[in-house]
């Protein structure tokens, strides 16, 4: 039954080689499970049904991926996007929740539809890659924002609009604490890495009495506070059309990347570099991100932790299946998410920030057409708290810069219209 439907042969491995592969990637992206919840519960979301959600959008996420696609990729929440839609979209733009997860729908629904038509294709070979690159960047430099305000790192002032917090206290001090191991445990190529610094952080938090005083209930967390709650009605707004873009966009970039990088460590892509069934995984990722909405999940998309289950062997779509069902069997570790305290989610996500930086050095800085849009993009997430307005800047810049210096065959006539939308969105005051 293997062999037929995941060709194990043909990719030469085996049903024990996918599996350890698999398991390899959860335990390098079960942090997940964790920050997720702790994030989204900032939007005034349930935080056990948001656990719940959490392993039931990544879950359905691996499964299709693995039986349609037959990739070796696992998908789950994505980190950025979870972050934005808490903080920028509730948060920041007063967004109530419900209406925010049917702008996940909305996206969902919307990447499905150029999934299917040529329009995916033609938008995601039309943006340039120094744009790709910054985009992640900035996702990454909103996450470590976000991190160092939950350590209490960094506070507000009311002179400089940040300033440093007391980093003589134990919590930051715990974080310092896990983000040094966390390197040190994925330099030495552990698995679950953020995982053991996330449970370490933990550990040290209750012995200095700072974990909280959450009771052990070893029961799993009602659904029903997220379940069927998003609002599809609010979503449809001409106010809510940047932000609809730029779920959509992220998640495009993101996935095609994840996709593209993974599959070329597996030696997946085909003689002309292209990966072969690449409709079938995209289609995976929305219809993941379409089911995430209804249980209260923010957008899902393809992990680039995957490329550790690659490490081990991993070939075929059973690696991803595999990972699905442990993020099912996860969720009998409710009694132990309620015992993490949010600050021990710091040294994981100010790791991610880290790895997420580092798509500045793709970056053509030679250029000061490539580079100035890419840095201000990247700069402006986390300054405004929203990814939308730093996608939105980006291009605009892009595309003067190439205009004011004739070079305006250089980009794509899509990245013109965009920029084009953009200008027209802010003069109305839609974004």
């Amino acid at each position: 039954m293997f062999e037929n439907l995941f060709k194990l042969s043909e990719n030469g491995t085996t049903v024990r080689i996918e599996v350890m592969a698999g398991l390899t990637t959860f335990l390098t992206m079960a942090y997940i499970i964790i920050v997720n919840p702790d994030i989204m519960s900032a939007a005034g979301m349930d935080k056990g049904a948001l656990f719940v959600a959490t392993c039931i959008a990544a879950a359905i996420g691996c499964l299709i991926m693995g039986l349609w696609a037959n990739y070796p990729i696992a998908l789950a929440p994505g980190m950025g996007l979870n972050a934005f839609f808490a903080f920028g979209v509730v948060g920041a733009m007063g967004v109530p929740w419900q209406t925010a997860l049917g702008i996940i729908f909305l996206s969902g629904i919307f990447f499905l539809i150029i999934t299917v038509l040529p329009i995916r294709a033609a938008i995601i070979n039309s943006i340039p890659k120094s744009l790709k690159m910054s985009i992640s960047a900035g996702i990454g430099l909103f996450i470590g924002v976000i991190a160092l305000k939950t350590a209490g790192i960094t506070v507000d002032h009311p002179a400089t609009l940040v300033t440093l917090g007391d980093v003589a206290t134990v919590p930051v001090v715990l974080v310092a604490l896990g983000l040094v191991a966390i390197i040190a445990l994925d330099r030495l190529a552990v698995p679950g890495a953020m995982v053991l610094g996330i449970i370490g952080t933990t550990v040290l938090a209750h012995i200095f009495g700072h974990g909280g005083g959450a009771a052990m209930d070893f029961s799993i967390p009602s659904l029903a506070p997220t379940f069927l709650q998003l609002d599809i009605a609010g979503a449809f707004q001409v106010s809510m059309i940047s932000v609809i873009i730029a779920f959509l966009f992220v998640d495009m970039f993101d996935t095609a990347g994840t996709l593209i990088g993974v599959s070329h460590r597996a030696g997946l892509l085909d003689e002309d570099g292209k990966l072969p069934r690449m409709g079938k995984a995209l289609s995976a990722d929305s219809i993941a991100t379409i089911t995430g909405s209804m249980v209260g999940s923010s957008t899902v998309t393809s992990y680039i932790e995957s490329a550790s289950g690659v490490r081990e062997g991993g070939r075929t779509g059973l690696t991803a299946v595999t990972v699905g069902i442990l993020f099912i069997l996860a969720l009998l570790l409710a009694p132990v998410i309620g015992l993490v305290p949010s600050f021990a989610t710091a040294p994981a996500l100010l790791f991610v920030a880290v790895l997420m930086v580092r798509g500045l050095t793709e970056v053509d800085w030679e250029d000061v057409t490539e580079y100035a849009p890419a840095v201000l993009a990247a700069v402006i997430m986390p300054f405004t708290f929203s990814i939308a307005h730093g996608i939105a800047f980006g291009f605009i810049i892009y595309a003067a810069g190439k205009i004011l210096t004739g070079r305006f065959s250089e980009a794509n006539p899509i990245v013109y219209i965009m920029a084009a939308l953009f200008v027209v969105l802010y003069a109305f005051g839609l974004i």
